[in-house]
């Protein structure tokens, strides 16, 4: 109890970060966020693997670029890249998953098509889910499907439209987790789709 309690101390330090992945990664990795042991080994590619994340560099990118899109995505919805300081290395090297899914959260509302909304939020935790990244991911789910209709009543329609959506996403799209996606910023989003198994899917 007493280091549940160091950590969250940790963690709360961290709020005040100037990257703002700092406290996400140390939330997740307290509230036990790990990996399907299913799928761990699929994870050694992106292992302590966080490069930083400049929107103002990225936002220069020709349109129809994956960097391009991201960037302009982040910033219509007020959103910042959830960077990894590196003090946090170690915390990076002991639970991959939970750095991993930190970072990319934004970039997989991208790719897969979903806003930030309710709606959208369940659309990707479905498709998390759905590819079976953690068995903590479904839990949040059941929690999800039964407290967003009541927080989003106008959104009933659309959260369980994506719901559906994301699981059929995440059934026939490649393994997404464990992909480099910032060392592709300078192609175009329709050919990363193509790679990924996701450009055939409509949304």
């Amino acid at each position: 109890m007493l280091n549940k309690i160091k950590q969250l101390q940790t963690a709360l330090a961290y709020t005040k970060s100037e990257n703002y992945g700092d406290f996400a990664i140390l939330k997740a990795d307290i509230l036990g966020a790990k990996a399907s042991p299913e799928i761990a080994d699929k994870l050694t590619n992106v292992a302590g693997y966080y490069p930083k994340i400049n929107l103002d560099e990225l936002i220069q990118y020709p349109p129809g670029t994956f960097g391009r899109e991201y960037a302009e995505h982040m910033k219509l919805n007020n959103l910042k890249p959830l960077n990894i300081s590196p003090e946090l290395e170690e915390v990076a090297k002991r639970n991959v998953f939970a750095l991993r899914y930190v970072i990319t959260h934004d970039i997989f509302h991208v790719l897969l098509g979903f806003d930030t909304s309710y709606a959208g939020e369940i659309g990707v935790l479905s498709f998390a889910v759905a590819q079976n990244y953690s068995k903590s991911q479904k839990i949040s789910l059941w929690f999800a499907k039964l407290l967003y209709p009541i927080l989003a009543p106008k959104q009933i329609k659309g959260i369980f439209s994506n719901l559906k959506k994301g699981r059929e996403l995440g059934e026939k799209a490649e393994f997404l987790l464990g992909y480099r996606f910032e060392e592709h910023w300078k192609e175009p989003v329709h050919q990363i789709k193509s790679l990924l198994g996701l450009s055939e899917i409509k949304i």
